[in-house]
């Protein structure tokens, strides 16, 4: 019996919106405002990138977090992590960093530049109730340990995350089992995969525009557009006249209530409040 491909389709198109966050970083917020509040596991996804150094050089001083993980990968420029936990980590170009905040983490995330061009993303994944309080976990991840698969379709795409075939990025977390791709695409080059059906996934267009979609089912995303993608265990892209490239995401949905605040993400609103006073009486 063969099996009967089911494209995943664009059901959804999101922009972000300009917003700033630790100490005035301005960036673009795609998930986490409210147009799109969450899109379970995906809690946050943000944009940032200038070349003018005012827009970034204050950084992310001194912050909390609970209940949560953070992936942030970086397209050019450098940031120094310092957390609570006597952990350091220099984010350089092309290189990743996979945060879990658990029970708890004092941290901050600052330029080691003054000059030239800051750009890169960031996810927030959740945690089950399981595991919220499970002890803090921080990952840095080379450019070179990134693996690169290369197509004759026209596409170089990076695995951080998950696996594409045979290759598996770095970064693996069993509760949710993300996928998480940098696709470059060549002037009218293709690149298609298989994704577990049950996960919610979405591809957001950085450089360029593509089609998403596969059958003649296609819808184009133009650059800093999300796509949301509908059930079904295999995608396509296609870049257009010219080159493009996309980050495509998935996760396993927890399906769990969200209570949310600031840096803290719990069920309920009495484990919001256990984290207030936690970080009150240092207990982070």
């Amino acid at each position: 019996m063969t099996h009967s491909v089911r494209s995943r389709e664009v059901v959804r198109v999101v922009r972000g919106r300009p917003t700033s966050d630790g100490a005035g970083v301005r960036l673009v917020r795609v998930i986490g405002g409210d147009e799109l509040p969450e899109l379970d596991p995906f809690l946050l996804f943000d944009e940032f990138g200038s070349d003018d150094a005012a827009d970034y050089v204050a950084g992310f001083p001194d912050h909390p977090h609970r209940g949560f993980e953070t992936v942030t990968y970086m397209l050019e420029g450098r940031m120094r992590h310092r957390d609570n936990h006597g952990n350091s980590g220099l984010l350089r170009s092309g290189g990743a960093q996979w945060m879990t905040a658990g029970r708890g983490i004092v941290h901050s995330e600052m330029p080691e530049q003054d000059a030239g061009r800051m750009r890169g993303f960031q996810l927030w994944v959740n945690l089950p109730a399981k595991d919220k309080l499970s002890p803090p976990r921080y990952q840095d991840v080379d450019p070179g340990d990134i693996p690169e698969v290369r197509a004759e379709s026209g596409a170089r795409v990076r695995v951080l995350a998950g696996a594409l075939g045979d290759v598996r990025g770095p970064m693996q977390a069993p509760a949710t089992e993300p996928l998480y791709l940098d696709v470059a695409l060549d002037a009218r080059g293709t690149f298609r995969a298989p994704l577990p059906e049950g996960h919610a996934a979405f591809v957001f267009a950085y450089e360029g525009e593509l089609e998403v979609g596969l059958r003649g089912a296609a819808r184009t995303l133009a650059r800093g557009e999300l796509g949301v993608l509908g059930r079904g265990d295999a995608m396509g892209l296609a870049a257009k006249a010219e080159p493009a490239r996309a980050v495509l995401v998935a996760g396993r949905p927890l399906g769990e209530p969200i209570a949310r605040y600031g840096p803290f993400v719990m069920n309920t609103q009495e484990e919001i409040a256990a984290a207030l006073r936690d970080l009150r009486a240092g207990r982070f």
